[in-house]
This record gives C-alpha cells, sequence and structure tokens, in this order.
C-alpha cells in the first residue's frame, strides 16, 4: 500500500472517531461528548434521542459509558462507571413519572428478580414523588459508579444515600434499553444505532 492511500485511511479513521466524540443537540439540549462522574469516572456519550408520547416530545435523554457499545447485553454488563441523562421538554408530573418507571423495571424483568428490587424501587419512586413537578428544562441523572453505587440526581442534587446494589442501576436501564423499552426509538438512538424510518 503506497504512503498517499496509508495517509487517506488514517483520515479517514481520525474523522470517522472525531465525529463519534462530537456532541448532540436535541430540541435545544446539548449533550456533551463526555462527561465526569463522581470520583472523577470519565464517560462518553454513546447515543442521544427523544421520547415521544403519540406525537408530543416528552424529553431528550443521553446515554454514557466508559466504552462505546450498540449492544443492550453489553451496555447492561459492562462494569464501568454509566450515566443516563435526561432533560424535560414539557412540564410532568414527577410522581406520575416515579410511579412509570416502576412499571416500565416490572416489564423488563421476571417477578423474582423484581420482587428483591421493590424497596429500592419504591425509595426511587419517592424520590421523584417528592419533587412534585420537573418542568420543562429540569433534568435528572442516574450515574452508576463504581465502588459507590447508583446516584440520582434532579436538579443537578444528589438525592440521598446511592443504591448500592448494581442490579438496581441494571433494572432502571431496562426502562431505556430493555426488552420492552419505553420508546423503541429512543432505544435505538441511545445505543447509537441509525434512526429507523
Amino acid at each position: 500500500m503506497n504512503v498517499k492511500w496509508k495517509l487517506l485511511l488514517v483520515t479517514a479513521g481520525c474523522l470517522l472517531s472525531c465525529a463519534s466524540l462530537a456532541q448532540v443537540t436535541l430540541s435545544g439540549v446539548r449533550y456533551e461528548a463526555g462527561a465526569e462522574l463522581r470520583g472523577g469516572a470519565k464517560v462518553q456519550l454513546n447515543g442521544a434521542g427523544i421520547r415521544y408520547r403519540g406525537p408530543f416530545k416528552v424529553y431528550t435523554a443521553g446515554l454514557y459509558l466508559g466504552r462505546k457499545s450498540a449492544m443492550p447485553e453489553e451496555v447492561l454488563a459492562a462494569a464501568g462507571p454509566k450515566r443516563l441523562a435526561v432533560t424535560m421538554l414539557r412540564d410532568i408530573d414527577a410522581s406520575e413519572l416515579g410511579k412509570l418507571f416502576v412499571r416500565s423495571v416490572e416489564d423488563n424483568m421476571d417477578r423474582a428478580s423484581f420482587s428483591r428490587l421493590i424497596p429500592g424501587l419504591m425509595r426511587m419512586s419517592q424520590i421523584f414523588t417528592d419533587h412534585k413537578k420537573l418542568a420543562a428544562g429540569d433534568g435528572f441523572t442516574i450515574d452508576w459508579v463504581p465502588g459507590v453505587g447508583t446516584v440520582i440526581s434532579v436538579r443537578g442534587v444528589p438525592q440521598g444515600e446511592p443504591f448500592r446494589e448494581p442490579e438496581f442501576f441494571t433494572a432502571l436501564m431496562r426502562i431505556w434499553i430493555g426488552p420492552v423499552p419505553a420508546d423503541w426509538q429512543l432505544k435505538e438512538q441511545l445505543l447509537g444505532r441509525p434512526a429507523q424510518g
């Protein structure tokens, strides 16, 4: 292979690599190419999209991982830091959102696994109930920090003690990337897959 072709391949590789690190803006909400979690753990944007309910935009979401992946099983099994960041696009009853999350977790798990997580899910639901309303522009994050646990922050403020069990974070992620996701199109976007249709 001559030098010209080698240079072209290196340049194309760099462009693909640089493109994969780009920030994404959806309905005015910007998801940076990378983020730093509690304790200095660094993650990169895997994918981002918009959650629709019928014709209405409800929120945007961005999935951050230590290493990019398009496979739900890999994302769920990865041991490193992870973040799901959500920004509301319309006002919503926060307690209703918490209940929907619990129902979505239940839809994506067997009954025995779900019943073991009920205390944590009730506590998570209470976090959202306490906030009463999330207005357009408000956001929350769900972080998995190795050695710490799941940290839920609302409007940038951590809510209580971390949830220590890794299964809890995995159960929450199934809301968006599990076998019965809240929104199939959003699942594809969070996994960095090309949009369908």
